[in-house]
């Protein structure tokens, strides 16, 4: 089954479902918050139903949301519409197959999106292009290496037989190496516990200020 088909036909009972931390989840809205500014193009990829990006649309110009499922998308969509948000644009795509010039975003958001691709080191690499010098890479991923590893054996079955979506089974040190692998800076590292998403935020630095802006990956602050 595709990745689509897989979301597709999950996607009304996931918009049903209640947020399973609504604390931790309201928590990483107001971090990043702090962030955003009134003049940002800010792009979300695997925006699933589309809450995280009506949330954040009143504080920046633009939000560029995108998600392979259709379903998910219709009804991202309708709830747009009922908020009277108008300055999302929802798009149906893949981030690896997403076109846009380099440099064209502020802030790029990949939320309880990372540990279902394929290959996540090239996204983070597309991120890092998108992105302004200086942009901000925003990420919540649950990283069941830690906890649970024998999901690498279990999960390439799960999704031969429907029953999984593609899954990464990443350790935390796994997904902070690719980030700053791919050139950001670790500025904010937050888990809200043992075996919760791991919440990053991570800045694209500029070359010429490779070193001094190094320094600032020293300590990650843990709000």
């Amino acid at each position: 089954m595709g990745e689509d088909r897989f979301w597709d036909r999950l996607a009304d009972r996931y918009a049903r479902q209640p947020i399973a931390d609504e604390a931790a989840y309201q928590r990483k809205l107001q971090i990043t918050r702090g962030y955003l500014q009134p003049d940002m193009e800010v792009m979300e990829f695997g925006c699933g139903t589309g809450g995280t990006a009506i949330h954040h649309a009143p504080y920046v110009r633009h939000v560029t949301a995108i998600d392979f499922s259709a379903a998910m998308l219709a009804i991202a969509r309708d709830k747009a519409a009922r908020a009277g948000v108008s300055n999302v644009s929802f798009a149906q795509a893949d981030i690896t197959g997403f076109t846009a010039q380099d440099n064209s975003f502020d802030v790029i958001l990949g939320l309880s999106i990372l540990h279902l691709l394929a290959d996540k080191d090239a996204v983070i690499a597309k991120v890092f292009r998108l992105l302004k010098p200086g942009g901000l890479f925003i990420s919540s991923t649950t990283c069941l290496g830690d906890t649970a590893a024998a999901f690498k054996f279990i999960a390439p079955l799960g999704k031969s037989l429907g029953l999984l979506p593609q899954l990464d089974v990443m350790t935390t040190s796994d997904l902070v190496a690719s980030i700053r692998g791919a050139g950001f800076i670790v500025e904010e590292q937050w888990q809200p516990g043992k075996g919760k998403a791991v919440f990053i935020i991570a800045r694209a630095h500029s070359p010429s200020n490779s070193t001094e802006e190094a320094k600032t990956d020293r300590a990650i602050v843990q709000r």
